[in-house]
């Protein structure tokens, strides 16, 4: 699983951070899904290997305009391109009234269809055929979601040593049975597939986190994940002196909720922008803050950032 991140600062832009979004796919795969489409998204898009042609889902955790705002222009653009494939847009209630809006005012009328979801909408069935997508309810001064992706579709290796032990010939049958499909030998034996399948692996999960001042209520979501994407927007100290009102998490507080989660990869991003290298407040310090709590694996995203989810479930920054 990949992991792009195409936005990882708070409220407003920095000369190096554009504002929240995430790509996430399957190694190797040319379809995508997006979490959070900031303003300047589709601009970041220009600089990785994907495409808007490719993208088969939206996911908004919430409707401050530094999560969604980039969404009507993304989607212009991708009609401008050419776009005839319908487009998930899972999101809010008001999302939808939102972008109609700007679409009926600027009279842009799309080539693709889009296909409208609320969060509560993903426990009724499958919506990609690579992801299991969940959701869970945060805590924030309008209602916010964190998604979680989980691999949907695990292959299983064959038993390549008990093909061999009964003389199954190497040949086109070994990747019908590896497919679970039964075959029948040119000397008329009946194999079962499931009999030469290794058991399947775990499932890899990521949870991508929107805005939350409580990291407590992932407990359930991010328990069983490989990897936490949550936002980090201050220091502790910095968050005790602004108080509870923009209902933030600190660097200490969701690092404590990972340790005590058992997360092993924890990712922080949507750093406030009063944190810069180089300046009074560099963002050394919400990592040193976050380390003191957590003993995993810990990366600050920076845009641009690509990282692996192995299928050991080792999270690194992919080699180019």
């Amino acid at each position: 699983m990949e992991l792009i991140f195409l936005g990882t600062s708070s409220g407003t832009p920095t000369r190096q951070r554009n504002m929240s979004g995430l790509a996430l796919r399957l190694r190797g795969a040319r379809s995508w899904v997006l979490v959070d489409c900031a303003e300047g998204t589709q601009h970041r898009i220009l600089r990785t290997p994907l495409s808007v042609m490719s993208l088969r889902a939206v996911f908004i955790t919430h409707m401050h305009g530094d999560h969604c705002y980039g969404l009507p222009g993304l989607l212009a653009s991708a009609g401008m391109l050419g776009r005839s494939e319908p487009l998930a847009i899972v999101g809010p209630q008001p999302l939808r009234a939102m972008i109609e809006c700007i679409m009926q005012a600027s009279e842009l009328n799309l080539p693709f269809p889009l296909a409208w979801l609320t969060p509560d909408d993903l426990a009724h069935g499958p919506l990609l055929p690579e992801f299991a997508v969940d959701a869970t309810a945060l805590s924030h001064r309008i209602p916010s979601w964190a998604y979680g992706f989980t691999e949907a579709a695990i292959e299983r290796r064959l038993d390549t040593e008990k093909l061999r032990a009964d003389a199954v010939p190497s040949s086109a049958l070994w990747g019908e049975i590896q497919q679970s499909r039964d075959v029948v030998l040119p000397d008329g034996r009946a194999i079962k597939a499931l009999d030469y399948l290794l058991p399947p692996r775990r499932a890899r999960r990521i949870v991508v986190a929107g805005d939350n001042d409580s990291p407590e209520l992932l407990t359930a979501s991010a328990g069983s994940a490989d990897v936490l994407v949550h936002e980090a927007t201050y220091t502790e100290e910095v968050l005790q002196k602004i108080g509870p009102g923009p209902q933030h998490s600190s660097a200490m507080r969701v690092a404590q909720f990972a340790a005590g989660a058992g997360v092993h990869n924890l990712v922080l991003t949507h750093f406030s922008p009063r944190y810069q290298d180089g300046g009074p407040l560099p963002l050394a310090l919400l990592e040193e803050e976050a380390r003191a709590q957590y003993g995993g694996k810990l990366l600050l995203a920076r845009d641009l950032d690509h990282y692996v989810l192995d299928r050991t479930g080792e999270l690194r920054l992919a080699v180019e």
